[in-house]
């Protein structure tokens, strides 16, 4: 595959973590969960041979971050086996926090809780090390990272190295800028839609921490003219901001997978 199409040699460092991570990642909600996601249009959870050809397809096109998460149904418990033998490749990021058990979510940051997702997540993927966890936060983060305690629990699993880095999936500027003095990475919205987070991508370039985008796609199509692509559009304004490390892109569908990586590879050798 022509590597201008990929990115292959495009990795970046995940702030002042020594991970080294793709431009784009692959979201694996779909992978395991169909009841309470918010997407137009409805989706079949691809079966076993659909989802192994889509994780070769992302390691062919030189993707090697994963994002998963308890929340996704039976995401972790599904790429275990699909990984096998292939720990080496991937940079593998969960979260703590959130569980979605008969269609509802609920919440739970206690270090006693954070400790079990985190040994429950390292059986499920099958791995002794998760190389990135954050807190799936319900909105409130500032609260979450001040008063439950996740963060030293998160803290102390790094130190025994069955994490190799931490921060927060959050919802707020407050959260993200919080998250990002005592952690790693922050995951935060970033889009044509919705910037209101910039001031966390602005405070991460300024501090050496890890910035990953979540909803990079949403659907910012309303607001551009026929002649413009959307996917290029977003990622002309995600990748220019240096903090950036990686989007996360949650396709099941491989001609969108493959369109988005040639669209990414192309935006970034563009501001290069």
């Amino acid at each position: 595959m022509h590597s201008l199409h990929t990115l292959h040699n495009l990795h970046r460092p995940l702030g002042s973590t020594d991970l080294l991570v793709s431009p784009l990642g692959l979201g694996t909600v779909k992978f395991g969960r169909d009841q309470g996601v918010k997407y137009p249009n409805g989706f079949t959870i691809p079966d076993d041979a659909a989802a192994r050809q889509l994780l070769s397809l992302a390691h062919e096109l030189g993707i090697n971050l994963i994002d998963t998460a308890p929340a996704y149904g039976s995401s972790e418990s599904r790429l275990g086996p699909l990984l096998r033998g292939q720990r080496q490749q991937w940079v593998i990021v969960s979260k703590v926090g959130e569980e979605f058990v008969d269609g509802q979510s609920h919440f739970d940051y206690s270090p006693a809780h954070t400790r079990f997702s985190v040994e429950r997540s390292l059986k499920r993927l099958e791995t002794d090390y998760i190389d990135l966890v954050l807190v799936h936060s319900n909105g409130n983060d500032v609260t979450i990272l001040r008063d439950s305690g996740v963060y030293d629990a998160l803290a102390e699993l790094k130190r025994e190295g069955k994490i190799r880095a931490f921060g927060l999936s959050g919802k707020t500027v407050e959260g993200g800028l919080l998250a990002l003095e005592r952690g790693d990475c922050a995951m935060v919205t970033y889009n044509l839609n919705e910037q209101n987070e910039l001031p966390v991508l602005d405070y991460a370039e300024q501090h050496g921490k890890g910035i990953l985008i979540k909803k990079a796609l949403a659907s910012g199509h309303a607001c551009l003219s026929q002649a413009i692509d959307p996917v290029r559009a977003s990622f002309e304004l995600i990748f220019a901001h240096p903090a950036t490390a990686s989007a996360i892109v949650g396709t099941i569908n491989p001609e969108h997978l493959s369109h988005n990586v040639a669209v990414a590879a192309a935006v970034i050798q563009d501001i290069a």
